[in-house]
């Protein structure tokens, strides 16, 4: 036989549940909105986007100048 909890053990349990699960959904949303912050990300990955686009037109201007003055 088996006895059953009391039931304001259970509120306060549940309770407790309800506030880990609101906590870890501010958190989520917190590290979800840093996380899609363009102007962070843009300010973060500025220089190696420029150098690449930089290598990309050097490289295709070279090609393209390569081709219109072969002899």
């Amino acid at each position: 036989m088996t006895r059953s909890m009391p039931v304001d053990v259970l509120e306060e349990r549940a309770a407790d549940q309800r506030r880990q699960l609101h906590d870890t959904v501010v958190e989520l949303k917190s590290s979800l909105r840093e996380s899609l912050d363009i102007r962070r990300t843009a300010r973060e990955y500025l220089l190696p986007a420029a150098g690449a686009a930089a290598s990309l037109g050097l490289v295709l201007g070279y090609g393209l100048t390569g081709i219109f003055t072969r002899r």
